[in-house]
């Protein structure tokens, strides 16, 4: 993997079931279920997931950038005067933080380190 790059994308889903339905379906996406709230998939071109959520889908995906250090990752979107949305927290495979850009745009950076 190589640090800045974009690495994952990540929508959100109403329903699950209905979703890897459709893009098994439509596109024969491959998925992988981590629990009740969240499904992976591969066979895109690029890999991504769905996160089960009840809110509105606004912007429709949360690009997902890598960087080996998340401390320095962090710092550099700070000092860049973007603003950290979800502090580091760890999930199955990582951690990862979430931050918006001086437009609003919600991105996040993820670390298997």
């Amino acid at each position: 993997m190589t640090n800045n790059h974009i690495n994952y994308v990540e929508f959100r889903a109403k329903d699950l079931q209905a979703i890897k339905e459709f893009y098994t379906k439509a596109f024969e996406w491959n998925f992988t279920d981590y629990g009740p709230n969240y499904v992976a998939f591969a066979g895109s071109g690029l890999d991504g997931g769905f996160e089960k959520s009840d809110e509105a889908v606004v912007n429709g995906a949360l690009i997902v950038l890598y960087h080996e250090d998340l401390t320095t990752a962090k710092k550099n979107v700070l000092d860049a005067n973007g603003v950290i949305t979800k502090d580091i927290f760890s999930f199955p495979g990582g951690h990862r933080f979430q931050f918006t850009d001086p437009s609003g745009n919600e991105l996040a950076v993820w670390s298997d380190q």
